[in-house]
């Protein structure tokens, strides 16, 4: 089993930066596929970038490529996402996922290859 809790969301102007952090209980967490997905209202919830078990492979929506950065510390159980130059479509609950594989390629941007969630963190973009 693990659990999933996220922090760092907030509210932050366009343009600005914000790192979310997501720490995991459970003694396999450092074998697990990580993910960061988004839900906007009145919208699916969608894939924002996903990393290995080692952190060596990662993956990201074309939206965030390039502005958002994700990254994990086994050592402490946690993944965490830096988002720079923050956009006003960047406004979501921001959900961290595991996935019960080292590295899912491709398939990580699938909601249903993850088994675990986390209860989201709100990310507000303003003007």
């Amino acid at each position: 089993q693990v659990q999933l809790v996220e922090s760092g969301g907030g509210l932050v102007q366009a343009g600005g930066s914000l790192r979310l952090s997501c720490t995991a209980s459970g003694r396999t967490f450092s074998t697990y596929t990580l993910g960061w997905f988004r839900q906007a209202p009145g919208k699916e919830r969608e894939f924002v970038a996903a990393i290995s078990w080692t952190g060596y492979n990662t993956y990201y929506a074309d939206s965030v490529k390039g502005r958002f950065t994700i990254s994990r510390d086994n050592a402490k159980n946690t993944v965490y996402l830096q988002m720079n130059s923050l956009k006003l479509e960047d406004t979501a609950v921001y959900y961290c996922a595991a996935a019960g594989s080292r590295w899912l390629g491709p398939k990580a941007a699938t909601t249903s290859e993850y088994g675990y969630w986390g209860q989201g963190t709100q990310v507000t973009v303003s003007s």
